[in-house]
Order: structure tokens, then sequence, then C-alpha cells
């Protein structure tokens, strides 16, 4: 398998100031997939699921050419639920609800087909969990990919740090990276977590954009798209790192430009998902969509200018 996505596949409920969905299928694991299924045609998603998601979502995510070999569907058991509720900026939201349901007891399992991919993008999983992963790989990925926030800084530090060692690209917001440097800045942040394993550092900024660091002290910046309307920021960030690692995958190019292009298609799959609430918008992008959403992108950015 050349692309494996590991992360939560589950229930949401949200609310925002535009609107509220009844129980609809989330997680970071979902929206990873679906957005990166637009760019790689075989990937493979580990998870667990309950035996109430819906049967016809996963035949969706089939046609989608996203294998389902690594998903544990436990029939007895229930699938974890989130819901939440926005407040006026859509920046900051408040948590209602939590059942962590047949998570609470993930342990992953990666089919044969699964131990030697490519590419491993890691969702926002507990950090043993996600090293437990990276542990059954028979040999190391070409890139390993992992998002994680500041729930896990919180209470498994040291477990988290253990992970970082062993990942290329770490994929955070400005508050996440804030709280794991230590530092305001986000060049002094960015410099310091460097330091800790990833080779590359995404910093998500929402509405802001999004920073791309390496190494070798390159920096790179692009923005987000300006949007009439945002109606769910739910899997936003998750549809960024599908688009993102989806790219990486189909082009095999893990170059400081290459990665450049990445934080642009990311940033385009992230402005689909706000359109709509869950997973809806990811669903129906055409290509014809993405090349426009990337040439508005392109137009935002590009500019000529004489120096005297």
């Amino acid at each position: 398998m050349e692309l494996v996505t590991v992360g939560s596949v589950a229930f949401d409920a949200i609310e925002t100031p535009f609107g509220k969905s009844d129980k609809i299928v989330g997680g970071a694991g979902t929206y990873i997939s679906i957005a990166s299924s637009f760019f790689k045609k075989k990937s493979g998603i580990v998870s667990v699921v309950g035996g109430d998601f819906p049967k016809d979502f996963l035949a969706m995510l089939d046609m989608r050419g996203i294998d389902q070999q690594g998903l544990q569907i436990k029939e007895d058991e229930k699938s974890f639920f989130w819901s939440g509720k926005y407040h006026n900026d859509m920046n900051t939201r408040d948590t209602l609800v939590t059942e962590l349901n047949v998570l609470e007891k993930f342990d992953p399992v990666l089919p044969d087909e699964y131990k030697n991919p490519e590419f491993l993008m890691l969702g926002n999983l507990a950090p043993d969990v996600q090293l437990k992963v990276i542990e059954q790989c028979e040999r190391k990925p070409q890139i390993i990919a992992m998002d994680t926030m500041n729930f896990w800084m919180d209470i498994a530090m040291d477990d988290l740090k253990k992970v970082l060692k062993k990942v290329d690209v770490l994929t955070i917001n400005d508050e996440e990276a804030r709280q794991l440097s230590g530092e305001y800045s986000l060049v002094k942040a960015a410099q310091k977590i460097l330091r800790m394993g990833p080779e590359f550092l995404v910093i998500k900024k929402g509405e802001h954009g999004a920073l791309l660091f390496n190494n070798e002290n390159e920096v790179f910046f692009a923005p987000a798209l300006p949007l009439e309307e945002v109606f769910d920021p739910t899997g936003a960030g998750d549809s960024f790192a599908g688009g993102f690692i989806g790219h990486l995958a189909s082009t095999k190019d893990i170059s400081f430009e290459n990665m450049k292009r990445a934080v642009i298609v990311g940033s385009a799959m992230a402005s689909f998902c706000v359109e709509q609430f869950g997973t809806e918008r990811l669903q129906s992008v055409t290509q014809e969509d993405f090349d426009e959403r990337v040439r508005e992108f392109v137009n935002l950015t590009q500019f000529d200018i004489s120096l005297v």
C-alpha cells in the first residue's frame, strides 16, 4: 500500500452560527482519507468503528479506492462520538459531548499489505497508538507525517516526544506549536520543534493560512483563501493533511519545492471542507473545482513589483 492513514472514523454533531447538523460521519481518519483519495486512487485506512457505523459510508470509501482491511468493526459496540459548538469567530469551540466508545481501547493492527507503506499519515491519536503503528512497519516509509494536539501535550508529552523522533513531517496549529515549544514567536517555535526530530513542520493558522518550515531554515507561507461563507470548520485541518500527503504520495517528490505545492493543495482541500457540514463538500469536489481553486490561490499570491 503506497499510502496508509491512521486516524479516527467517528460521528460528529456540530453547531455553528450558520446552522447545526444531526449526527454525521467525521473523524480525522475520515477527512484525511477522503481528501487524499482525490490525488491517490489507492490507499488504506487503519481505524475502528462500532456496529452502528453506516455501511453505505464504508461503501463510498471503497468506491474512492480507500481499502478497509485495517478498519476494525466492533459489531457489539458504539463508534466514537463528538459534539461541539463553535463561537461566532469560528476559531474557538466548546466541546459538548465526547464518547470514546470503541476508540478507548483501540489497538491498531496493520494488515500485511500495509506494513511497507511509502507514505504514512498518522492522524491525531494518542502518541502511544501512533508509535505502535510505526513499530509495525517493516521498513521506514519515505515519509511519516503526523498530527497531534494540545491534549496530548498536557497528558502524554514524553510519549509524544518519542514519536516526534521518528516522523518526518509534523502538522499542528499555532497554539499547539507555542505550547509544544514554549516559544511565542512561531519562527523560534519552529526551530525548537524541528530539533525534536521532524525534518518538516507545518503550522496551520486557520483563516490566516499556513507556514512550512524545514531544518535548513527555509520557510514558506501560504495564505488562506478568503471565502464568502464558512459553514463548518470541523475537519479543515485533517482535510489539509489529506491534501498535503495525497499530493506527496501521488508525485513521490519530497523536495521542499514540492512540499510548498503540497501546502497549497492542502489549503485548497481545507477550503472546500468548510463550505458544508461534515465530509459532504469533499466528496463532491471535481477536477474542475480543484483546478479553479488552485488558480485562485495563485492569483492571491502572485504579483509584480519594481525595486528601486
